[in-house]
């Protein structure tokens, strides 16, 4: 194990482990930065430090189950939006801790938006989540009768064209 986590007090120590157990990475990460960065630790260390306690912990954490990715999960979802469905889109992103994952979001009219239905992480023995994310996308999009884009499927890009820039003007537009 990393020789930062013996820098750490005892109580800083159980806070990073009840955010580990809780599957709370982020929160895990900064509370570990927060504690040791006048000691000159840096956010990769301070990952690494918080990856190894999930290792430590093993099967008592309770990981996050993953966003469901059915039709009627995700048409809910989309329901609940604030206003029209006008596309639905996945988008690439990505961060330190979870590296590239995509999300998908309903493309709203009136008021003029997007909501958040799901995001798609890789999972061990899982498909891509470009994979992942294009199957759900497309299935809701057929399903709420409105088009689906994904501008990037092939490569991680969150730069990628979005579907409000790329698609053809309303008629009468």
């Amino acid at each position: 194990m990393s020789g930062w986590w013996s820098y750490l007090e005892e109580r800083t120590r159980q806070e990073t482990d009840e955010n580990v157990l809780r599957d709370r990475r982020i929160m895990a990460i900064k509370v570990v930065c927060e504690a040791l960065r006048p000691l000159g630790l840096g956010l990769r260390e301070a990952e690494q430090v918080v990856l190894q306690r999930y290792e430590a912990l093993g099967d008592r954490v309770r990981y996050t189950p993953p966003d469901p990715l059915d039709v009627p999960s995700l048409a809910a979802r989309a329901a609940a939006c604030p206003g029209r469905v006008a596309a639905v889109e996945a988008i690439w992103d990505g961060d330190t801790v979870h590296d590239w994952f995509v999300l998908l979001v309903a493309v709203l009219d009136d008021p003029h938006g997007e909501g958040h239905l799901a995001t798609v992480y890789q999972r061990r023995g899982g498909p891509r989540p470009a994979t992942a994310a294009a199957e759900a996308g497309r299935a809701l999009a057929q399903h709420l009768g409105v088009p689906f884009h994904f501008a990037s499927p092939d490569t991680p890009d969150d730069e990628a064209p979005r579907w409000r820039t790329v698609r053809p003007p309303a008629e009468g537009a």
